[in-house]
């Protein structure tokens, strides 16, 4: 079961369609467009990958409530499960809320547990528990070495536009890309044939999830006019810490689960915020995300496979 907005999800309804989510969800790209299944899931009628990346999400290092007292714990186990793939990424995204309060001791943590990660190509995005404080100085200092201090960037890999966008800095209730960054958006694709396949990720959904929680972005109408002559365009998202999908014409959404806690289901609760469950359930609603690139044509579709 796919969770959509608006759909009537009670929380036994909610950790029911999350079960799986203790699973790392393979993307398979097909003549750019990605369809998914979960990692050990037959693999049958899917091609061999021509590469493979992985999404982390909201590992927000530093947290210690009863959602989850044991964060590094689970990001850990993350890491082991990226590890254990027979077919290692080619490189992995972290799209944000890499810390809980955005201290040096915070971010030196996320670093030694990533270490241990085979696959040693890292990209970043903030998330708004990155920047609280500091306005991002201490995630620059770490973080933007590579993108010549800007918390945003894009690179090219094996035929696929990759574009990292920063949508939590202006955070004013809903997350904004800016002026600045639009320009550098427009101005970074405009060189790309129309066939290239995009890949978006950001922290915050550039979709309208559920605005009265702050869960979407105020100018992504913006960004994604830019991207509207693109036949492929995925845009993967973290910080609403579940798996949520929709396609608009040429363009996927997909938000990524956590690997510190999950939240409620839009309306589910008074106001998002960590959720508990029972500790046997806690690996089960949390997560990663891989993405294969593979030749082919099919359509993006999320698995909803238990694990076992």
């Amino acid at each position: 079961m796919t969770l959509k907005l608006n759909d009537n999800i009670d929380r036994r309804g909610f950790l029911k369609c999350m079960q799986w989510a203790g699973a790392a969800v393979v993307w398979s790209f097909s003549g750019g467009v990605p369809s998914s299944r979960l990692l050990g899931a037959d693999k049958g009628s899917m091609k061999a990958a021509d590469f493979t990346f992985v999404q982390i999400s909201d590992s927000h290092i530093g947290f210690n409530k009863p959602a989850n007292t044991d964060v590094n714990g689970t990001l850990q186990v993350a890491v082991d499960q990226i590890n254990a793939a027979l077919q290692q990424p080619d490189l992995i995204l972290h799209t944000g809320d890499l810390t809980h309060l955005a201290k040096a001791s915070e971010f030196d943590t996320l670093d030694q547990i990533l270490k241990s990660l085979r696959q040693k190509e890292v990209f970043y995005v903030p998330g708004e528990h990155d920047v609280t404080g500091d306005d991002g100085k201490l995630y620059i200092e770490r973080f933007g070495k590579s993108t010549s201090g800007k918390t945003w960037q894009s690179f090219d890999h094996k035929g696929v536009h990759f574009v990292g966008l920063n949508n939590c800095v202006q955070l004013e209730g809903l997350g904004q890309i800016g002026e600045e960054q639009m320009d550098w958006l427009g101005k970074d694709v405009e060189r790309l044939s129309a066939s290239t396949p995009i890949v978006v990720f950001a922290h915050i959904p550039l979709w309208s999830v559920y605005p009265e929680w702050g869960w979407a972005t105020k100018d992504s109408a913006q960004a994604l006019a830019i991207l509207k002559r693109f036949g492929s365009v995925t845009v993967l998202n973290g910080h609403i810490h579940q798996v949520m999908q929709k396609v608009e014409g040429n363009v996927t959404f997909h938000s990524a689960m956590s690997t510190a806690f999950p939240q409620p289901a839009p309306g589910s609760a008074p106001a998002p915020g960590p959720l508990k469950v029972p500790a046997e359930k806690l690996r089960q609603v949390l997560g990663i995300t891989s993405v294969n690139f593979v030749a082919g044509n099919h359509h993006l579709a999320v698995v909803d496979s238990p694990l076992g």
